[in-house]
């Protein structure tokens, strides 16, 4: 009888049908791929923003206590990008005014090296090599040159290449300080359209915001405990860095702060530290170092516990598998990326598994 009925139906309504339906799904598909296409470029620069409204939305509370809301995303934001651009610009000034006077003593020969410090050579793999190189600049400027020519080539390209990385990476930065601020000063509208988006995916207001408050909370979590404690525990190994007089002390404490981020143990910049002060400093201030060394690369220990998934329903490794993973795999962004979709994802597990499972039918 079905075979029938399709039978008795014309060829050209059963295709009016069928266009009518696949084609408002195909321009749907189109719109929202070309829709894509146009975000992608500006993903990391949105993901930037909602990163800086989560952390710093606190703070709005607090301020727009006493001030308007606009007021208020204005300070922030002309605050934060403040503390971008001065360093920034002081960093360009000084490199503007020394490379040229650096590349002029270089041509002309006339550029002074000190020597080598004594204890270089005692370091282990690359001790011997770097203080046979240092000491040939320190004393025969022109023949370095030459030897190394392809190596310094290299270099200069490589150096320039990141100092213009670096350089649009903090425009970038600056303008999702700027929309970071704008929807700071809109945000209960913003607040509004997200969670009616996320009550729409999820089915209800409830567990909509029920999702965005995980969100919120593991962001806020990643900054505190992942970087908030690089910058501690980088503190830290900056103090012992410049009393002990570290050469490069604050290259080194950048470099902890980086690996602390990437949570990569600080000891593969402390250990150098520790062997050089062993070569160069007195037993007394070498072992004193040594212990300021060891405790501060250790605070992260204690540190992580405290505010990582502190109040959240999610474990501390959890997230920093996600910390981890995300930065493997996106980059610096991927801090919070991977933290947020591996809390989502486990928060969605555990309501599986707990669950009741249907009842057998009798």
């Amino acid at each position: 009888m079905l075979l029938k009925a399709i039978d008795d139906v014309p060829a050209t309504r059963v295709v009016g049908r069928l266009v009518d339906i696949v084609l408002p799904l195909f321009l749907l598909a189109l719109l929202i791929a070309l829709c894509v296409q146009l975000l992608v470029p500006f993903v990391g620069l949105l993901v930037w923003t909602t990163i800086l409204v989560i952390c710093f939305q606190p703070v709005h509370q607090r301020l727009i206590r006493g001030m308007k809301p606009r007021w208020s995303a204005t300070i922030i934001g002309v605050l934060l990008t403040a503390l971008l651009l001065v360093p920034t610009a002081i960093a360009a000034i000084s490199a503007a005014s020394n490379v040229p006077k650096l590349a002029a003593s270089v041509q002309q020969g006339t550029l002074q090296v000190p020597p080598p410090p004594a204890g270089l050579a005692s370091l282990p793999l690359v001790g011997q090599k770097a203080h046979a190189a240092w000491s040939q600049a320190a004393t025969n400027m022109p023949e370095f040159l030459n030897k190394y020519q392809a190596q310094l080539g290299t270099f200069t390209r490589w150096a320039v290449a990141q100092a213009g990385g670096i350089f649009v990476a903090v425009l970038l930065f600056v303008l999702a300080v700027i929309l970071a601020a704008i929807t700071l000063a809109y945000q209960e509208r913003v607040r509004a359209f997200v969670g009616e988006v996320f009550a729409r995916i999820c089915g209800s207001r409830e567990r909509g915001d029920h999702y965005v408050a995980i969100i919120a909370a593991t962001v806020k979590s990643v900054a505190n405990g992942v970087i908030g404690v690089a910058f501690v525990q980088a503190l830290l190994c900056g103090i012992g860095f410049f009393v002990a007089g570290v050469p490069g002390a604050g290259i080194l404490s950048l470099l902890a702060m980086v690996l602390g981020v990437l949570q990569v143990p600080v000891v593969l910049v402390t250990l150098p530290a520790i062997i050089w002060a062993f070569s160069a400093k007195t037993m007394t201030v070498a072992i004193i170092f040594t212990i300021w060394s060891v405790i501060a690369g250790l605070s992260d220990a204690v540190l992580k516990p405290m505010l990582i998934g502190h109040g959240l329903e999610v474990p501390m490794p959890v997230i920093l598998l996600g910390v981890i993973g995300g930065v493997m795999a996106y980059g610096l962004v991927g801090l919070f990326i991977g933290a947020v979709l591996l809390a989502v994802g486990y928060v969605l597990f555990r309501e599986w598994a707990d669950a009741s499972p249907p009842a057998e039918p009798a």
